[in-house]
């Protein structure tokens, strides 16, 4: 079945150990939702600085995870400088948010 990340990087950098690439998830899944909530938070209250700082966190999680959400977390960070509304950026929250809710039940499902 295909999953929607990819644990090759993670792997590495654990050096084949499989419990430390257990605790990585561990600490991804513990670390994401509370991230993406904040981020959401931010968004919802137009805060523009908040929401930056919490894609950018995320961004090197998502990327060692090979969880293909660059250009969405890309363009949360562009969207942080410019006074434009919630509503230019909404459909990239969705796309991370929706991504992340899979993502976060299928690790969970894995370990």
């Amino acid at each position: 079945m295909s999953r929607h990340y990819n644990l090759e990087k993670v792997r590495e950098i654990a050096g084949g150990d499989e419990d430390f690439v257990a605790v990585i998830v561990s600490t991804f899944l513990q670390e994401i939702p509370p991230d993406l909530e904040a981020m959401q938070n931010a968004i919802e209250n137009v805060n523009h600085k908040m929401a930056y700082q919490f894609a950018h966190k995320m961004k090197p999680n998502l990327d060692m995870f090979g969880i293909d959400l660059l250009d969405q977390i890309k363009a949360m960070e562009k969207w942080s400088d410019t006074n434009k509304p919630t509503s230019a950026i909404q459909t990239k929250l969705d796309d991370i948010t929706n991504t992340l809710t899979t993502v976060i039940a299928e690790l969970q499902e894995d370990f």
